[in-house]
């Protein structure tokens, strides 16, 4: 090959790059707008359910109960709610590590952190920006590390799963329904770890130059996922579950906040109604399941406890837990995302 066929292949390799580039960057933004207007959308959520909440009981009943707010219980429920974001992360540095992704631990946690940022776009997969950030710290392309946030997704449903199946058990009732639940979310994650699908509309679409980029970063992504064996998806779930079990504690707090006598003896029916309530919002694929899980979780509040929480106090509790479970956790994950940013200004090795 001459000289000029050299630098004209590095050229277009470059432009390709640059592409690829601006290609990450589109969907970041669309991401970082889908955020935002999911925000505006759990406003309009919360201002709905305060509106009922009124309605049922009296605007001056629902400021009674606001202000009957225990803030030792309330603030406790926010440390054990981040406690539990925080017992996750060595399950996503292991699976940095098996990617051999080049990353120093203090990025790497904030990089995890600012995956958070992206939790109320559909089905999470907004997370796909600490992909990006890893590209642009250590070079290596966003197809290899995206496995890792695939993985981490899936853990975290899985989570979900298996404590709302237990707690369903333990309950004896809407056993049937969990699993149903359950077993529809996983459907999806089907595609992401089974191969044969993929090389199948490779095979009759591969012809395609527009969708060449879409099959060699499909090629990469599989190669990599293999990487991920059985074990990482078993040491995962030892944190996973404690952590899932720590939001449920968090939510039970928030019910305490409010002098809602409730025994610890009914954990297993919090955690129940926490699990399924957030399970039954993500079949429908809305942004951090707004609208459904929180209709949801106060119906189930309602249902369990019908002799200590009406109607209005059940919204009341539900709009002050999604305030934390979503909007507390939007917080901490944009601010580590904002830090991260400074690092998109790298050129990618």
């Amino acid at each position: 090959m001459s000289v000029k066929e050299l630098d004209r292949a590095s050229e277009l390799e470059n432009i390709g790059s640059i592409e690829k580039e601006r290609d990450y960057k589109k969907r970041i933004d669309r991401a970082r707008h889908a955020v935002l207007i999911v925000m505006v959308a759990s406003i309009f959520v919360f201002m709905v359910m305060a509106i009922i909440a009124v309605s049922k009981e009296g605007f001056g009943k629902f400021v009674e109960d606001v202000a009957s707010i225990n803030p030792v219980y309330y603030l406790s429920a926010i440390f054990v709610l981040f406690c539990g974001y925080l017992l996750r992360f060595p399950k996503w540095e292991e699976y940095i590590y098996k990617l051999k992704v080049n990353v120093d631990r203090k990025s790497n946690f904030l990089i995890y952190l600012s995956m958070y940022s992206m939790d109320i776009t559909p089905g999470r997969w907004g997370r796909a920006v600490a992909a990006y950030t890893l590209n642009k710290i250590s070079g290596v392309k966003f197809a290899t590390t995206f496995p890792a946030v695939v993985a981490d997704i899936f853990t975290d449903y899985l989570g979900f799963a298996t404590i709302s199946i237990c707690a369903a058990l333990l309950l004896d009732k809407y056993v049937g329904f969990s699993v149903f639940i359950a077993l529809l979310l996983l459907v999806p994650f089907f595609f992401l770890f089974n191969q044969k699908p993929f090389g199948y509309i490779k095979r009759r679409l591969g012809h395609i130059r527009a969708l060449r980029s879409f099959f060699e970063v499909g090629e990469l992504y599989f190669k990599n996922n293999k990487k991920l064996g059985k074990r990482e998806y078993v040491y995962s779930m030892m944190f996973t579950i404690p952590s899932m079990l720590m939001n449920c504690v968090a939510f039970y707090l928030v019910i305490l906040s409010f002098g809602v006598s409730i025994s610890y003896t009914f954990l297993p029916t919090i955690i129940f109604i926490y699990s399924s309530a957030l399970l039954f919002g993500m079949i429908t694929g809305i942004p951090a399941t707004l609208g459904i899980s929180d209709a949801a979780i106060a119906g189930y509040l309602v249902l369990f406890f019908p002799d200590k929480i009406t109607i209005a106090l059940a919204l009341t509790i539900t709009i002050f837990f999604r305030i934390i479970s979503v909007w507390f956790v939007e917080i901490f994950g944009s601010a580590a995302l904002i830090y991260t940013m400074k690092y998109w200004r790298i050129e990618t090795k």
